[in-house]
């Protein structure tokens, strides 16, 4: 299987939403890891600064995504796919796109009101939220990421499972779309 004249097919997502993708697909899976990973590995290794850049940066570029998409005809979705399944697979992607915008958000609302600064990869700093912890917003913002967080594993973990049935047991190209 090669790809290698196929770059930019009219069955496949063009290089730019591809690469969007991947890149924020793999800051992802990284944060929640680091998510997962924080109480346990506290005393080795602060990974909160990377947590919190990692997450602004899957905020920046989702607002590239969206711009992206809005300007962009999506790739059509196979012609074998069920109406239930287009249905299900708009679904995901939307709630992904909620998921990828509300949980650099909320981060953000509790990094906002902590006592270190909000660095970008030790770069630059970027602006703090009027938010005190005992604002209630901070409540919501906390909760909130923990929650998001969870919901945004299932979620990957159940869009990573139906690219897998698409690509191995169907045999379609719903998976070869964005590789």
């Amino acid at each position: 299987m090669t790809f290698a004249h196929s770059a930019d097919r009219a069955d496949r997502y063009n290089r730019t939403a591809r690469a969007l993708h991947w890149i924020i697909a793999a800051l992802v899976i990284g944060n929640i890891a680091g998510g997962l990973l924080h109480d346990a590995l506290e005393d080795v290794v602060n990974l909160m600064p990377l947590h919190k850049a990692a997450g602004m940066t899957v905020l920046a570029l989702t607002l590239v995504r969206i711009g992206w998409r809005l300007t962009w005809t999506a790739t059509p979705h196979p012609a074998a796919m069920s109406g239930l399944e287009v249905l299900a697979a708009k679904s995901t992607h939307l709630l992904f796109y909620a998921l990828m915008l509300a949980m650099p958000l909320t981060g953000w609302i509790m990094a906002s009101a902590g006592k270190y600064p909000l660095t970008w990869f030790g770069l630059f700093d970027l602006p703090k939220l009027p938010v005190t912890r005992e604002d209630p917003l901070y409540a919501i913002g906390h909760e909130g990421h923990e929650l998001l967080g969870w919901l945004f594993l299932a979620l990957a973990v159940l869009h990573i499972a139906a690219a897998l049935r698409h690509h191995l047991l169907l045999k379609d190209n719903v998976l070869r779309r964005m590789l």
